[in-house]
C-alpha cells in the first residue's frame, strides 16, 4: 500500500504508526489470513482473536492510561488497522464497532464507576461491545425508536427489538438506545436514553444472525429484550437526552467508515497490481496493456483524493473540529470511490475476480454496505445540503 499511495509521505503519521503497521501486517499474515475461511464459515473471529488484540494493546490505544490503555487521541492507528486488513481483503470482525464507535460514547459519557467496571475487560478483549440503535421499522429515523425502558424502583425494565446490530451475537455489553420518556409532541427526540445492557441478563436474547452479501466474518444480528432489568446505574450519561449523545458521536462513526472505505479501495489497487503483473495474456503481462495502466491510474487518482480527504478529517477530529457535515462529505465521497475502484479492480481480475477465494471478490461484496450503514448516502446528502 505504501507503493500505491505514497503512505510514508502522509502528514501526521509517525514512526510509531509505521512500527504499529509492521506489527499488524505480521498479525494478518500469520494469524488472520491462514484462518480467515474458518472465520467466514463461523460468521465471526474466535473470541481468542480479540483477546490476542488485547494482549497486543490494540483495544486500548485510545483508552486513557488510568483505565489501562495507551491514552492516544485520534484515529490514525485505526486507519492503519483498516489499511492492513484491506491489503488481504479481510475484516477483524466487529473490532471497529468496539473501538471506533462504542469507545467514544464510553469515554465521553460514562462516569468513573462505570469506566472502572467496564474498561479492564474492554481493553483485554474479555468484554466485547456493540451498540443497538436500528429497529425493524425505524432505519435512519432514530427519533422514531420504539424500544422502551420503564423505570421501576432501582431498575429500568427494557422491552423491544433491534436489528442489523454489528457484533450483537457475540457482545458481552450492548449500548441500547431506547425511549425512557414519552416523546414530546414538539420534539420527538426528547426522551431517548442509552442503557448499558449486560447480555447475560434474563430476558435478553439474540435473534436471527442475518445472512449478508458480504462481511461474512462480521456477525450481524437481531436482538430482543423482554422485561430485561437494567440497573439505574447503567444509564449512560443522563436519561432522556440520548439523542444529543448520538448526534455528537455519529461524525466519528462516519469517519471510521470513510477511512475503512478508502483503505479498501487502496487494498483493491494493490491486489490488482499484483494480479495483473503475474497474469499473462497472449504472451504479455496484463499489467503491460495500456487499458490496465489507465484503469489503475484512474483508481489511484480517486483513491489518493479519498485518502487526502480522510487525512484532513483525521486532523480535524484530533483538534475537536470535525463537524457532522465534514464527516458526511468524507463518508459519501469515500464510499462512492470504494464502490467504483473495487469494481474496476475486480474487472482486471477477469473471471477469477468472481471467485470468492480471491480477496478482491471479498472486497467487492463487502463494499456495498458502506453506502448504507452509518447513514445512507441519501441521508448524508441531506446533511451536507443543510450545512452553511
Amino acid at each position: 500500500m505504501a507503493e500505491a499511495l505514497r503512505l510514508a509521505e502522509r502528514p501526521g503519521f509517525t514512526d510509531a504508526h509505521h512500527d504499529f503497521r509492521a506489527m499488524i501486517r505480521r498479525l494478518v499474515e500469520e494469524e488472520v489470513a491462514p484462518h480467515y475461511a474458518t472465520w467466514e464459515e463461523a460468521g465471526a473471529p474466535p473470541r481468542s482473536f480479540y483477546r490476542r488484540l488485547g494482549e497486543l494493546g490494540v483495544l486500548g490505544i485510545e483508552v486513557p492510561e488510568r483505565w489501562g490503555g495507551s491514552g492516544v487521541e485520534g484515529m490514525r492507528f485505526s486507519a492503519v488497522l483498516s489499511e492492513e486488513a484491506s491489503r488481504r481483503g479481510v475484516v477483524f470482525g466487529a473490532l471497529r464497532v468496539h473501538t471506533d464507535i462504542v469507545l467514544p460514547y464510553l469515554l465521553r459519557y460514562a462516569d468513573d464507576e462505570q469506566l472502572a467496571r467496564i474498561m479492564p475487560g474492554f481493553v483485554s478483549g474479555e468484554t466485547m461491545t456493540a451498540i443497538a440503535m436500528t429497529e425493524p421499522d425505524t432505519g435512519s429515523d432514530v427519533a422514531g425508536i420504539r424500544t422502551t425502558a420503564r423505570r421501576d424502583g432501582d431498575s429500568y425494565v427494557l422491552n423491544g427489538a433491534k436489528t442489523f446490530i454489528t457484533g450483537g451475537a457475540h457482545a458481552d455489553l450492548v449500548l441500547v438506545v431506547c425511549r425512557t420518556s414519552p416523546p414530546d409532541p414538539a420534539d420527538k427526540r426528547h426522551g431517548l436514553s442509552i442503557l448499558l445492557v449486560d447480555t447475560t441478563s434474563p430476558g435478553f436474547s439474540v435473534g436471527r444472525r442475518l445472512k449478508k452479501i458480504g462481511l461474512q466474518a462480521q456477525d450481524t444480528a437481531e436482538l430482543h429484550f423482554e422485561d430485561v432489568r437494567v440497573p439505574v446505574e447503567n444509564v449512560l450519561g443522563a436519561p432522556d437526552v440520548g439523542f444529543g449523545y448520538l448526534t455528537h458521536n455519529l461524525p466519528k462513526e462516519r469517519l471510521s467508515i470513510a477511512l475503512g472505505s478508502y483503505a479498501a479501495a487502496a487494498g483493491a489497487i494493490e491486489l490488482a497490481r499484483d494480479y495483473t503483473a503475474a497474469r499473462r495474456v497472449f504472451g504479455t503481462a496484463l499489467s503491460d496493456f495500456q487499458n490496465t495502466k489507465f484503469v489503475l491510474a484512474e483508481c489511484r487518482t480517486e483513491t489518493l483524493a479519498a485518502q487526502t480527504l480522510v487525512d484532513r478529517c483525521l486532523e480535524l477530529d484530533e483538534q475537536g473540529r470535525l463537524t457532522a457535515a465534514d464527516a458526511a462529505v468524507a463518508k459519501l465521497f469515500c464510499t462512492e470511490v470504494q464502490g467504483r475502484v473495487v469494481d474496476r479492480c475486480l474487472q482486471l481480475h477477469g473471471g477469477y475476480g468472481y471467485v470468492t477465494e480471491y480477496p478482491i471478490a471479498r472486497l467487492y461484496a463487502d463494499a456495498r454496505v458502506t453506502r448504507i450503514y452509518g447513514g445512507t448516502s441519501e441521508v448524508l446528502k441531506t446533511i451536507i445540503s443543510k450545512a452553511p
